[in-house]
C-alpha cells in the first residue's frame, strides 16, 4: 500500500528521531501546523501559499524530495474535489439539429446585450477606487540579552547600551536581508549573521542572525535573533593593539597551534564561550581537574549557549561540526583587563578535536588552541 503525504511526513520524521517540539523550534512552523500537515487537516491553514510553503520548508527539513511531496498534495486535493453535479444527472434528451445553431446564436445574442447591461450599470454605479490601508511600521524595545522577533520592512528595533538607546531597522526585503544600523547598512542572507558596533567604540555590541525570510516575498517578513554581547567583559580592550594570533605547527605533528591569550606572568582561569548556531553534538571534559574527570556530552540546538570555565591546565572539546557554533575566550591580558578572543576552530561539515590550554615558555605563561588528529 502506498503511504500518504501524512504517513510520509511522519515515518521520515521518525526515521530521523526527532519530535514535533524539536522540528518546530527549527523550522519555526508552528506544532499545530506540523500535527495538522502529518494529519492530512488542511482546514486550518489560513490559506494555499502558507500549506506549500510549509511543506517545502518541512520537506527539505525531513531530506525529502520537496517537489514530489507537494505534487501529491495537489493530487490529494484535485481527489477532494466534489463529483461535479452534471455528472451525476441523466444525460438530456437531444436537441434536433436545426435547433441548436438557432439556440447558439440566440444564447450569444442575449449574452452580449447582458453584458452591454452590466458595463454601463457597472460604470454608472461605480464606487471610487479605495486603495489599500498602508502598514503601519513597528517599533519594538529590546529586553534581556537575547530575542527573537519577525519583522516587515521599517519595523525597528531599540536596543540600550551604557544608558544610551540605540536604533536598527529593517530597510529592505529581497533576494537579500537589508539592516539599517547606526554604523552604516547590513546586507544578510538566510542563516547570516552580523556584528553590530552600536555606539561606534570599535567593539560590536549587538549580533544579528537572519533565522528566516523567502526572497521578493517582503510581505512575510523575516524572522531575526538579536543577541546583546556582555560588553563588561571588554572592558579595557584596544581594537587596535589586540594581540596577533600567531599560527604553527607543531614538531613532527600535523595539527596546528595557535595562540590566544598572549603571554604573561601569571595563568588566570579562562571562560570559553560558546553560541550555537545548528544542531551539534559537543562533547567537552575539563583537563586534569580531580573532581571533573568525566567527559560531558550534549546535543546543543541553534540558539544554544553554554560556558565552560577552566581552572587548571585547560579544556578538551570535540564538535561535529564545526561552523555550528561560535568559539570566545575570557581571560585576562598581559596588563590583566579581561578580554573576549575569538576562535575559529574549523569549516562547516567539519569533525574537530582540540585542546583551549596554558603553556609554560620562556615568554611566560599563555593560553592555546591547539588542533588534535582526528
Amino acid at each position: 500500500m502506498k503511504e500518504s503525504l501524512g504517513e510520509k511526513l511522519k515515518n521520515a520524521r521518525n526515521e530521523k528521531g526527532f519530535t514535533i517540539d524539536q522540528i518546530s523550534r527549527e523550522t519555526n512552523i508552528s506544532i499545530r501546523f506540523l500535527e495538522a500537515l502529518e494529519a492530512e487537516n488542511f482546514s486550518v491553514f489560513p490559506g494555499e501559499p502558507y500549506i506549500i510553503g510549509f511543506l517545502r520548508n518541512y520537506s527539505i527539513f525531513l531530506d525529502l524530495d520537496d517537489q514530489k511531496i507537494i505534487a501529491l498534495y495537489r493530487a490529494l486535493r484535485i481527489q477532494e474535489q466534489p463529483v461535479p453535479v452534471e455528472h451525476l444527472l441523466k444525460p438530456p434528451p437531444k436537441i434536433p439539429g436545426f435547433l441548436l445553431p438557432l439556440l447558439l446564436i440566440l444564447i450569444g445574442i442575449g449574452a452580449a446585450g447582458w453584458g452591454i447591461y452590466s458595463l454601463i450599470i457597472y460604470r454608472q454605479n461605480r464606487p471610487a477606487e479605495e486603495k489599500p490601508a498602508a502598514r503601519t511600521p513597528s517599533e519594538f524595545i529590546m529586553e534581556g540579552n537575547s530575542m527573537e522577533k519577525r519583522l516587515y520592512i521599517n519595523d525597528a528595533v531599540l536596543f540600550t547600551v551604557d544608558s544610551e538607546s540605540y536604533k536598527i531597522e529593517l530597510f529592505n526585503l529581497s533576494e537579500t536581508v537589508t539592516i539599517r544600523t547606526p554604523s552604516g547598512r547590513e546586507i544578510l542572507d538566510l542563516s547570516q549573521e552580523a556584528s553590530i558596533d552600536l555606539n561606534n567604540d570599535g567593539i560590536p555590541e549587538l549580533r544579528i542572525t537572519v533565522a528566516d525570510f523567502a526572497k521578493n516575498k517582503p510581505e512575510m517578513g523575516t524572522l531575526l535573533h538579536f543577541y546583546l554581547m556582555d560588553t563588561s567583559l571588554l572592558t579595557g580592550l584596544d581594537p587596535e593593539n589586540q594581540y596577533s594570533q600567531q599560527i604553527q605547527r607543531a614538531p613532527g605533528s600535523t595539527a596546528s597551534i595557535m595562540t590566544i591569550i598572549p603571554p604573561s606572568p601569571d595563568a588566570y582561569p579562562f571562560t570559553l564561550q560558546i553560541q550555537f548556531q545548528a544542531y551539534c553534538m559537543f562533547r567537552w571534559e575539563i583537563l586534569n581537574e580531580r573532581d571533573r574527570r568525566g567527559t560531558n556530552q550534549r546535543y546543543f540546538q541553534r540558539n544554544d549557549a553554554l560556558d565552560i570555565q577552566a581552572q587548571n591546565d585547560g579544556i578538551r572539546i570535540w564538535v561535529s561540526n564545526a561552523s555550528a557554533a561560535r568559539f570566545q575566550v575570557i581571560g585576562r591580558g598581559q596588563r590583566g583587563e579581561m578580554r573576549a578572543y575569538p576562535v575559529e576552530i574549523g569549516t562547516a561539515g567539519e569533525v574537530v578535536v582540540a585542546e583551549i590550554r596554558w603553556v609554560r615558555d620562556e615568554e611566560g605563561i599563555r593560553v592555546i588552541y591547539r588542533r588534535l588528529e582526528t
